[in-house]
């Protein structure tokens, strides 16, 4: 439990995410880029400073080398952030951390588009590895 603001807010710390859940399936052409492009608008997380709810669109972006991420176990691990208090950028940082050490990507791109909140816009982009040129 959290004082913000005058305000008891509770959230939950890092400790609770769950990487554990994420899976793979094989990728059957490692020696082909294939661009692989995630998205939903169903982000969300808590801001650490103010207790508030933070909303956002997230997209993953990554060339598989030998496995490519089950998206209902995505869906699981993205919803373990739902009531943890972190910052946007290291939020970022975390999920781009997490799915790398699922899937070892040959070049992976982890975006956080926040929704606007008290006239404030933040996207934090973070990346793993060197994209190719094909």
């Amino acid at each position: 439990m959290v004082e913000a603001e005058g305000h008891r807010f509770p959230f939950d710390g890092e400790d609770v995410l769950t990487p554990e859940v994420l899976e793979t399936f094989p990728y059957l052409y490692p020696a082909r880029d294939a661009l692989v492009e995630i998205g939903t608008d169903e982000w969300s997380c808590v801001c650490p400073f103010s207790g508030l709810p933070d909303f956002g669109t997230l997209r993953v972006r990554y060339l598989p080398s030998d496995g490519c991420i089950e998206l209902k176990s995505l869906k699981y691990y993205l919803t373990s952030f739902r009531n943890v208090g972190i910052y946007q950028e290291h939020a970022a940082n975390r999920v781009l951390d997490d799915l790398v050490a699922c899937c070892a990507p040959r070049w992976m791109e982890v975006e956080l588009d926040y929704r606007l909140r008290g006239g404030i816009h933040t996207v934090v982009t973070v990346s793993h590895g060197e994209r190719s040129a094909s």
